[in-house]
């Protein structure tokens, strides 16, 4: 039988390319198109639920169709530590059920944010470039934050302390995610680029991804899907899909 899958966001730029994934890939069959004006029950017959809604709307769709049984996928950014303490700990208290998180389907920025996380303990001071398109809701982007996130843990993990951000009480040194400085731009011409650069005595190391089309999050997307029927618990990231969770140097 086929894994039936209804998509939240579905007319969105990334909701319509996971519809198109979704009927493309064998053994899945894409059951309902939900968007904002539809009724709360809609989709409540698919297996698999994939979110990429709005930051607003994404915890109150992802609570629901877990309350359903549904497994899950989030695409939707805005998914900070302390919402998914709390999704994690909704899962906990359903046994079987599982929810799959992802800041980002490309393969080549999940393999951007291990080089970043491999990189961090060897540097005192680091800042994230982040950049989108113009018709993007939210900043920092869920990609920078869970780098930024996977970066502090990496430091902390050998003992170390934040990392160094100077004149951090000024507005425009950026948001400080886990201590380290995020920029974010929104500018025409840009579909999604994280650059972060390290600084060392006499050195500096700047890991760059380039995201130049829609096309780069297909991959993902498509081991996103195929998890998630079988999954269980709360995973965050394609990095631990991808065997890349414990990536260290």
């Amino acid at each position: 039988m086929n894994v039936r899958v209804a998509v939240a966001g579905a007319t969105g730029r990334l909701g319509t390319l996971v519809c198109q994934v979704v009927e493309e890939t064998p053994g899945f069959e894409l059951v309902a198109r939900l968007r904002s004006t539809s009724a709360p029950e809609e989709g409540a017959t698919a297996d698999v639920l994939v979110d990429v809604s709005h930051p607003e709307a994404s915890a109150a769709i992802v609570a629901r169709a877990i309350e359903r049984g549904q497994r899950v996928i989030v695409g939707t950014s805005g998914w900070s530590a302390d919402r998914l303490a709390v999704l994690e700990a909704s899962l906990a208290e359903r046994p079987g059920s599982g929810a799959i998180v992802v800041p980002n389907f490309s393969l080549g920025s999940v393999l951007g944010t291990a080089l970043a996380r491999i990189a961090a303990p060897y540097f005192d001071a680091a800042e994230i470039i982040e950049a989108h398109h113009p018709h993007k809701v939210d900043s920092p982007s869920g990609t920078a934050v869970r780098t930024a996130e996977l970066m502090a843990e990496a430091r902390a993990a050998k003992g170390l302390g934040p990392i160094e951000a100077p004149f951090a009480e000024q507005p425009a040194r950026g948001e400080l995610i886990a201590g380290i400085p995020v920029h974010s731009l929104r500018l025409a011409g840009v579909v999604a680029k994280q650059e972060v650069r390290f600084g060392g005595p006499g050195e500096v190391l700047t890991v760059t991804h380039d995201t130049h089309s829609n096309e780069a999050y297909r991959a993902g997307i498509r081991a996103a899907l195929t998890a998630a029927a079988g999954c269980e618990g709360l995973t965050v990231g394609l990095d631990a899909l991808l065997g890349l969770g414990g990536a260290t140097a």
